[in-house]
């Protein structure tokens, strides 16, 4: 065989395996869009299959991994959205909204310290101020108020318009009491000046 013809004949191959690769992309999302559509329709069974389909044919497909453990958390089986949840992390370990997804899941089973762990990884990098929030609320049914008070001050330095950071100054100022002597911004051990000044900034939700 000639080097031309080698070349002509790689390059058919490369062509028709990338051609197959986005029919099967293509059918994935169809897959996933009915999935959907049963899922708004109430057939929760039909949707289950249909997101198995699409991982059947693109086991990488993000979507699909999505929404097949949201809707088993929504079908009220935590501990099946978990293992959906583990096995899209291990096919696709950078889809962090998977991280999320097995907290919520992982709270549902009453595995609080696990879920929380999850969701602080979950939001150390992303800007997902509603999971952050979640996350705030999870600290405050746990009473761990000092974490709460952290969260709280992270969304009033990201909030994007001022209704959110009235929200988050009036939530801060409000778990500032609570913590008291625990947030040692709040209220320092000693009367320096400087730590009175950032004490007088943490009391009014800075």
């Amino acid at each position: 065989m000639s080097a031309a013809r080698f070349v002509l004949g790689s390059t058919l191959i490369a062509a028709t395996l990338a051609a197959r690769l986005a029919d099967a992309s293509t059918t994935g999302d169809e897959l996933v869009r009915q999935a959907r559509e049963h899922e708004a329709a109430h057939e929760e069974d039909v949707a289950v299959a249909r997101y198995m389909d699409a991982l059947g044919l693109e086991p990488q497909h993000e979507e699909a991994w999505l929404g097949l453990g949201a809707l088993r958390l929504r079908m009220g089986e935590p501990r099946e959205a978990e293992r959906v949840y583990d096995a899209a992390l291990r096919r696709v370990p950078t889809l962090a909204r998977a991280l999320c997804g097995r907290a919520r899941a992982r709270w549902a089973e009453g595995r609080r310290g696990e879920a929380e762990a999850d969701l602080e990884a979950y939001t150390r990098d992303a800007t997902d101020t509603d999971a952050l929030r979640e996350l705030a609320g999870w600290y405050g049914a746990d009473g761990r108020t000092p974490a709460q008070l952290a969260a709280w001050r992270r969304l009033l330095a990201t909030a994007a318009d001022e209704a959110s950071a009235h929200e988050a100054r009036r939530m801060v100022r409000a778990l500032v009491i609570l913590v008291d002597a625990a947030d040692p911004v709040a209220s320092p051990p000693t009367r320096d000046p400087t730590r009175r000044g950032l004490a007088a900034i943490a009391r009014r939700g800075g």
